[in-house]
């Protein structure tokens, strides 16, 4: 999800995390000539993620698992597929960095959101039901997209999971390695590394253009001599 104002972003997505994606479609607030996207002409970002998420159904073709990402997020795509490799995409998955408002359990936004077939088909379909999950809201609707996403997708039984590694490490984060490493430094000080993040972290976010590229360079470039190394992105 991209904006024009913020194209030095979009750039940067487009030549770092998204190439290891099966498929990487780009939506945007309006029309832009310097990049291509899907131009959804639309200003609210509710409506706009609704409309994206139409549209990624709509155009499914083959792909069974789609990660919502902001322009600011990093996300290391072999780790998501590692993480998906034993979930049936034909039951109802709603995974991320999952948080609590009141009774609602929700995906944090910043953080990547990943949706299933079986709950993306499920959303789409509620998305029809003005009652449940209206387009322009009311007072009682008056939140952020990431919680009106969680309360459509409750109507339909597909509710929040926190995705996490096998010792129990979020691996979808909504900040930075550099900050990460930075609390862990004060929380952790006798031992930054155990402290900081997983081994097989989805997502970090906060991240500026040269942050990605940077990130690039580490997770995909640099390699102890000895390893062989095959990824020619």
């Amino acid at each position: 999800m991209v904006q024009p104002k913020i194209l030095v972003y979009w750039a940067a997505a487009i030549h770092t995390w998204s190439k290891h994606c099966d498929k990487a479609v780009f939506y945007t607030s309006e029309a832009s000539k310097a990049l291509e996207a899907v131009d959804l002409n639309e200003k609210d970002d509710w409506a706009r993620l609704r409309k994206a998420l139409t549209h990624a159904y709509e155009n499914a073709g083959d792909l069974r698992w789609f990660f919502v990402a902001q322009p600011t997020t990093f996300a290391i795509i072999e780790n998501l597929k590692y993480l998906l490799l034993t979930k049936d995409p034909n039951e109802p998955f709603y995974l991320g960095n999952a948080a609590k408002s009141g009774e609602l359990d929700y995906v944090v936004y910043d953080s990547g959101i990943v949706l299933s077939y079986e709950a993306l088909k499920r959303l789409v379909n509620v998305f029809k039901d003005e009652d449940k999950c209206p387009e322009r809201g009311g007072s009682l609707w008056n939140v952020g997209e990431e919680k009106q996403l969680a309360m459509c997708l409750k109507y339909t039984g597909v509710f929040a999971e926190n995705g996490e590694d096998i010792h129990g490490k979020g691996l979808f984060n909504s900040k930075s390695v550099e900050s990460l490493i930075s609390d862990s430094m004060q929380a952790n000080p006798t031992n930054v590394v155990e402290g900081c993040c997983s081994d097989m972290a989805v997502t970090f976010n906060g991240m500026s253009p040269d942050q990605m590229q940077v990130m690039m360079f580490g997770v995909y470039r640099l390699r102890p001599y000895g390893h062989d190394f095959h990824d020619l992105l």
